[in-house]
């Protein structure tokens, strides 16, 4: 039987979309308390050297500020790979935005005029606040909306999907994409890719996703007239993420159990993060799941 098939049925069964915007939203004071105080807040997968296992036994505040710099170096890691630096895309369209800290960096880093575009609606607000903090109100537009509803042609020279094209239709979304963008454009994918399939309920349960085989892309992206032009596979450089993000949710119940002042976040949702992470680090380590980056070039139409 083939793998990939396995993944793709149990992986689509069940998903439903309209669920994304609930589940984000219930999530969005979460995000902003551990990853903040911005103004560029993520909500992915950070990279680390290769081999490097920084030590945890530090400050929160030091585990906090590692987050960000492992969130940040993945998103110039993408860039320099992606040949931003030497052709910055005017107009770019940042698909699952979230509360925009990936709009803003493309922004501030390399000029580019952003749409960030999120399917949540109560980040839109966060996200121009964010903006004005950022001083980025000329360059980044903060949209409410759902990628597959898009109308827009020949609007953007680029698009990424930072860790959101998992809880889109693949197909939809590169044909919608493709639509977007002007003749020769890119889009650029960091995303999870199941690679055993007796991992997708536990994973898209959690997540609330429907992650996909990488040859699913590779198939929905030629049917809208893109060709792959990278693929990178930073398993191992971002599987230590959950090291730390486990750490900080370690000191996150200490730090509530020795000034008796509770998080922000339900403990009992801290202590499911807490084991579920070490899970994930597991399963990141052996390649049951692998992120890439990924980039598509659209033909000159």
């Amino acid at each position: 039987m083939d793998n990939n098939l396995v993944i793709e049925d149990a992986a689509t069964a069940g998903f439903d979309e309209a669920q994304v915007p609930l589940y984000y939203s219930r999530k969005t004071a979460d995000i902003l308390h551990k990853y903040g105080p911005g103004p560029r807040i993520h909500f992915h997968m950070g990279m680390f050297e290769a081999g490097a296992t920084p030590n945890t036994t530090v400050s929160q505040r030091v585990i906090r500020r590692r987050l960000l710099e492992s969130q940040e170096a993945v998103l110039h890691h993408a860039a320099a790979s992606w040949g931003v630096p030497a052709a910055p895309p005017r107009d770019l369209l940042d698909i699952g935005c979230g509360v925009g800290g990936g709009a803003i960096y493309w922004a501030q880093e390399y000029g580019t005029l952003v749409k960030g575009l999120t399917v949540t609606g109560e980040h839109v607000p966060i996200m121009r606040d964010l903006v004005r903090r950022a001083g980025m109100q000329n360059r980044v537009t903060a949209a409410l909306g759902d990628i597959h509803d898009l109308r827009e042609q020949h609007a953007y020279d680029a698009a990424v999907a930072i860790e959101s094209s998992g809880y889109m239709d693949r197909e939809r979304l590169f044909s919608v994409v493709a639509k977007a963008l002007r003749p020769g454009g890119w889009f650029g994918i960091q995303e999870h890719f199941l690679c055993r399939p007796e991992w997708t309920d536990f994973i898209d349960g959690y997540y609330k996703t429907r992650l996909g085989t990488l040859t699913e892309y590779i198939n929905a992206a030629h049917a809208a007239g893109f060709e792959l032009e990278q693929d990178e596979d930073i398993t191992d450089r971002v599987a230590e993420f959950w090291v730390q993000s486990m750490a900080w949710t370690t000191a996150e119940l200490e730090n509530a159990d020795r000034t008796g002042v509770p998080s922000p976040i339900r403990r009992e949702r801290l202590m499911e993060s807490e084991r579920t992470h070490g899970k994930l680090f597991r399963i990141w380590r052996d390649h049951a799941v692998e992120t890439r980056l990924l980039l598509f070039r659209l033909g000159d139409r």
